[in-house]
């Protein structure tokens, strides 16, 4: 029998050596579709059996599979075991069909923790001290004699900065935060155990709504989460706060932040992630008080390269092993269960 296949979807930009290197294991494999109702095609057509696994270099893949929901998870070969995703986020990624099709996912957790954190760190100080204030100012010429000039901005220090979601990210953006004076409190589904809280005050959805004098959102996307910050939510916090989001666009209601801005609720925004990328609410855009970012949080060489080297890591874990190095928290649940 021959080496099974590995399929990569997207193209490697700096780990080429180790996908190169794979080749000892595997047959290395590229598909020929350039948009989903061809790769479906190719699917369907046999071309890609003997495929046991997939390296999935998002975002560079999305051209050519869009989402996995079902109907793309039912056309992949039956001999596919194995998705290995290039991303800390995986919403894209139908988990439950996959699961029902006995394919194991995998993702890219921790290796993007201190890009994304220090995202979050430049939002907020961006955001709290009106940074984009300034910079429209000189790119529109009026950074003197502006009338009214632009509202003063807030020192970090001594804030309340409320994390909801503190897993790896969570984590390292409170050591980045209290070394700018903030203190930290946040909200999981769990309480941390006290080495992992580090100090941070575990506090309720509705404490750290109202407590908060800076909300960071750092929690995944999924049923339970999305819209998870709309109206009801806004109307719970303090009137001033400041919202900065590196998670996914869709745990904020983008409608309900617009209007949070106008009537002066929420103060400033920093935002790296929106509900319909790469379309943006007008109201967000308009306005000089929200720091907007082209979902950038993780674009950097070193850690663009650490993650095709994980989802690499991955790949050859599953060919040598038949198991995943960091398999998705669901199907973790799952095997925990069995």
């Amino acid at each position: 029998m021959g080496k099974p296949k590995a399929l990569l979807l997207g193209k490697i930009d700096h780990a080429t050596a180790s996908w190169n290197a794979l080749s000892d294991v595997a047959e290395l494999v590229t598909a020929q579709a350039k948009n989903r109702a061809e790769f479906i095609e190719e699917c369907t057509s046999g071309r890609l059996d003997g495929v046991v696994v997939i390296c999935d270099r998002a975002p560079s893949s999305l051209a050519v599979t869009g989402k996995y929901d079902e109907e793309l998870i039912q056309a992949l070969p039956q001999s596919l075991k194995f998705i290995c995703h290039n991303g800390a986020g995986y919403d894209n990624i139908h988990v439950s069909a996959c699961t029902a099709r006995s394919i194991l996912v995998s993702n890219c957790p921790n290796v993007v923790d201190d890009a994304t954190a220090d995202t979050a760190i430049f939002l907020i100080l961006a955001a709290l001290r009106g940074f984009n204030n300034g910079i429209m100012a000189i790119r529109n010429g009026t950074w003197k004699g502006a009338v009214p000039p632009p509202p003063l901005g807030h020192d970090p220090q001594g804030k309340v900065l409320g994390i909801l979601g503190m897993g790896g990210i969570g984590r390292n953006l409170k050591k980045k935060a209290e070394v700018f004076g903030m203190s930290v409190i946040y909200h999981n589904r769990k309480q941390l155990d006290p080495e992992q809280a580090d100090g941070a005050e575990y506090v309720s959805f509705e404490d750290l709504l109202a407590r908060s004098d800076v909300l960071s959102l750092n929690l995944p996307l999924n049923s339970g989460t999305r819209n998870i910050i709309s109206t009801p939510e806004f109307d719970k916090m303090k009137k001033g706060v400041v919202i900065v989001n590196t998670a996914r666009g869709g745990v904020m209601d983008e409608v309900a932040l617009v209007d949070a801005l106008n009537t002066g609720k929420v103060l400033s925004v920093g935002l790296d992630v929106y509900q319909q990328e790469p379309n943006i609410h007008p109201g967000l855009v308009s306005n000089p008080h929200v720091c907007l970012l082209p979902h950038m949080g993780t674009s950097t060489v070193e850690t663009k390269t650490k993650m095709e080297e994980w989802t690499i890591g991955n790949v050859r874990s599953a060919l040598e092993k038949g198991k995943l190095l960091s398999l998705v928290m669901e199907q973790v649940r799952e095997v925990e269960q069995d």
